[in-house]
């Protein structure tokens, strides 16, 4: 796998004694519908977080799809998007996906896999991450706006990834990180936790691919321009 530079976060924010910097990420373009459900969806994040990191044990069974590039390794027709994985080491790692770089998050999903082990996973050629949903009937739910997802990575069952909305935290990661386009290290000292250890990040643009209402993938792009993705992401409602 080709070794992501690593991107230095500001100085100004570096040091444990500075103030947090203000939040001056954009809203994303179209506003998400409230959420129905907020009761049950709290209660499924709550359960969600009793649940215990699990050794890897079942195979994913989906076929996952292949999609053609061009030569500068962008796929005809995809959107791009920022993507961005992080977490303190010993704990749960955490997606963000931006529709710019400025912008708050328009998703955020905690997998179930610690974010040192996960890193150390981005060692392989190339990493294949799966989240399976359920199918239910005259249910109108965008695909990414589903609550909870089976987790897979190299077709390894690993437990769950729940999405949930940007907190505090979440935001003045992604406002230290907003001039970063691609590049991986770890952030500043007061971001670091006495016992989850040191908060690292990944950053890169990822090619958003829609293929149906139940079916979409990221494909995070090479910075060297190297034909295929280091890392997929797909989603899927079966």
């Amino acid at each position: 796998m080709t070794a992501m530079a690593s991107a230095v976060v500001p100085e100004s924010a570096s040091s444990p004694s500075s103030p947090r910097p203000a939040i001056t990420l954009s809203q994303p373009k179209k506003k998400r519908p409230a959420v129905k459900n907020a009761k049950a969806i709290r209660a499924i994040r709550s359960l969600f977080r009793s649940f215990p990191i699990l050794s890897p044990a079942c195979r994913f069974h989906a076929t996952l799809p292949r999609c053609s590039r061009a030569a500068d390794g962008h796929i005809s027709g995809a959107t791009r998007a920022t993507g961005t994985l992080f977490g303190h080491r010993k704990s749960r790692i955490t997606l963000a996906i931006q529709e710019n770089p400025r912008g708050v998050p328009i998703l955020l999903l905690e997998l179930a896999i610690p974010t040192s082990k996960f890193m150390q996973e981005m060692g392989s050629d190339h990493l294949r991450v799966a989240l399976e949903c359920e199918k239910k009937a005259a249910d109108k739910t965008k695909l990414l706006q589903e609550p909870l997802w089976t987790a897979f990575v190299d077709g390894r069952k690993i437990g769950y990834a729940v999405k949930r909305e940007p907190s505090e935290n979440d935001l003045e990661i992604m406002q230290l990180l907003y001039t970063v386009s691609t590049g991986a290290g770890v952030l500043p000292d007061h971001m670091t936790d006495a016992v989850e250890g040191e908060t690292t990040y990944m950053r890169a643009y990822f090619d958003r691919v829609v293929g149906s209402k139940d079916s979409e993938t990221l494909y995070m792009l090479n910075p060297d321009g190297n034909s295929g993705p280091e890392l997929s992401i797909f989603f899927v409602r079966v």
